[in-house]
């Protein structure tokens, strides 16, 4: 088949803007086609771009050769099409163009498409592998489209918020030099430089610093981001982060700001009113909800029973206590129907896999409870357990007891998993601050202190004295914004006093060669004069597919990557030629198993 060209045709409607009020109209659209149907002496064609869909009519008022050339048409084909709006016969009340329809007077098949690997549905049934595998197929479905568009939305609200409040969007460089962040870096070769690096930035963190001393007293980027990291649903090796950083400002200016574009964004993309957004401290988020991303939409909370149990009769409690440790449990209200003993013992499997030693359980289905551990228990003990918890007939109550670090963590992880078997997780959105974050976390295989955050963090006033004599006893001037149990954000005061912040790399083992060789360029230029300043960075990814309710951040990026860190569509990473590898100095060694 010779193809159309598109002569003096151009489009003048999008397929998913049509409506009633055009009927009449002679209007031009082009697009896909979803399915063609040929019912004789009529021809339907659904006609798809990225603003929906509309229906194309074809009957024996046609033209024969538009007609013959309507029943040529298969699925994918690309067409542009002119015609007459006119109302529709049936009406389809399952979208919004569903009451009209073009008369098509001019139609050019301007492509042709093989069968594609799988339908272009929202429901397509393929598996994910093969959807990425052609993504640029996948990224037809009109559920990817809506993503991707709203993404888009939400990016140009974020510069029009930013901009009306006095920031300066300023580009950073993606060629740095390699300092621990945290994570393992990307690194690229230099020709010019045979046998030295150039890191992939793992934030712009130094150079948004780097403006602040440079006058730039309020900077933006919507800004590109790389970590050599194991990946999960709501990670991404190369990933966007809105950035920002201010100067002559405290914690509560910073939080001010971000709270305003919160409600901003969530307002003008959902029409959502998000109110006044509440505060945890760490500790506070820790005790409550064994985590410091909790999701806070549903309550079940921790409680401590250590006081009841310590001298109890049951030694995995009583021994817990006397080492150090903690007992503590959590309450599925009315959940003994749906947490069956099966059911529990599941859940003790899953407390074993994640750190625990076991799980025991209240579980009250009869006039009496069962309990694992009520033998070993007295009669005013198991009561005064009860009133704690709040059990009570129809409840399920875990409890785990170990160190307080194991404690609070599988306790947290218990509840999300205890609330998605019960399905008591409403789809509303939680925001939540959470503040004072400790400093200094123990790393047990170096036996040393790290940095919770990163090592430019200011620490609160009243723990500076500690800083030297106990670290743990340091709290942070750092804050994340928690968006229905995932993080959204992290930000903090940074520290401008070259002295304070040669005690921290101190503080933190790194002797002041050290400090100086991976920071010196920053560091240098606080003697030159820096303003007080505080930012935050905000996972663009992440915030699109928590307001989208998507499951995997893969649903918001255009072309993402699978959990080897590879993209199946293009075939990356891949080999280079020999010529390549030579002009950058570096030869490849085979590797031996050991």
């Amino acid at each position: 088949m010779k193809l159309d060209t598109m002569g003096t045709l151009k489009r003048t409607a999008y397929c998913g803007t049509l409506r009633e009020g055009d009927i009449g109209k002679t209007v031009t659209v082009a697009g896909f086609v979803a399915r063609q149907r040929d019912l004789g002496q009529l021809i339907f064609i659904d006609l798809r771009d990225r603003t929906g869909i509309v229906q194309l009519a074809f009957d024996d008022k046609t033209e024969r050769e538009i007609f013959d050339k309507a029943f040529t048409v298969r699925s994918e084909y690309i067409l542009m099409a002119e015609g007459i709006v006119r109302e529709r016969s049936s009406v389809n009340n399952d979208i919004p163009t569903g009451k009209i329809e073009i008369f098509v007077t001019t139609l050019k098949i301007l492509g042709q498409a093989e069968t594609p690997p799988f339908e272009i549905l929202d429901d397509t049934g393929a598996k994910e592998d093969l959807r990425l595998k052609y993504r640029y197929l996948d990224l037809r479905r009109p559920v990817l489209q809506r993503n991707i568009l709203m993404r888009h939305k939400i990016a140009k609200v974020t510069r029009d918020y930013f901009d009306e409040n006095g920031f300066i969007e300023i580009e950073t460089p993606t060629l740095i030099k390699s300092t621990p962040e945290g994570a393992r870096d990307y690194l690229v070769p230099s020709r010019v430089h045979p046998g030295s690096f150039f890191a992939l930035p793992q934030s712009p963190q130094m150079y948004k610093q780097l403006l602040m001393v440079s006058g730039f007293d309020r900077y933006m980027q919507i800004a590109r981001c790389y970590r050599d990291e194991d990946l999960r649903a709501d990670r991404q090796p190369e990933f966007t982060q809105i950035d920002l950083e201010m100067s002559f400002v405290d914690m509560e200016d910073v939080l001010s700001m971000i709270e305003g574009f919160i409600k901003r964004v969530f307002k003008e993309v959902l029409d959502v009113e998000i109110g006044t957004i509440p505060r945890l401290t760490f500790n506070e988020a820790m005790e409550q909800y064994g985590s410091d991303k909790p999701d806070t939409r549903f309550d079940m909370k921790l409680i401590d029973v250590s006081d009841i149990v310590e001298n109890c009769g049951f030694g995995v409690f009583s021994g817990a206590v006397a080492n150090g440790g903690t007992v503590r449990a959590i309450n599925a209200k009315g959940a003994a129907a749906t947490l069956t003993r099966k059911e529990v013992d599941k859940l003790n499997e899953y407390a074993r896999g994640i750190g625990a030693k076991g799980l025991a359980f209240i579980r009250w289905v009869e006039d009496e409870p069962s309990c694992s551990f009520s033998k070993f228990m007295t009669e005013d003990e198991m009561k005064a357990i009860y009133e704690r918890t709040g059990a009570e007939k129809g409840d399920v109550v875990l409890f785990v007891a170990d160190r307080k670090k194991t404690v609070l963590s599988v306790l947290g992880a218990l509840r999300l998993q205890v609330a998605r078997q019960l399905d008591i997780i409403p789809d509303t959105f939680n925001p939540l601050w959470i503040v004072e974050f400790p400093f200094f976390e123990y790393n047990e295989e170096t036996g040393g202190w790290d940095a919770m955050h990163h090592p430019f963090t200011s620490p609160l006033d009243e723990c500076i004295p500690y800083l030297d004599t106990d670290p743990s006893k340091v709290y942070a001037k750092a804050y994340d914004l928690v968006l229905n149990g995932i993080e959204l954000s992290s930000g903090s005061i940074r520290i401008t006093d070259p002295e304070l912040q040669n005690r921290m790399f101190r503080a933190l083992g790194l002797s002041d060669e050290e400090a100086h060789q991976k920071f010196g360029f920053l560091t240098d230029a606080f003697r030159y004069g820096a303003p007080p300043h505080g930012g935050m960075g905000i996972g663009l990814d992440r915030l699109c597919m928590t307001m989208l309710g998507c499951d995997s951040i893969r649903d918001v990026t255009a072309f993402p990557k699978v959990a080897t860190s590879s993209e199946l569509m293009s075939g990356a990473p891949a080999p280079v030629d020999d010529i390549q590898l030579k002009e950058l100095n570096i030869a490849l060694i085979e590797k031996t198993e050991e």
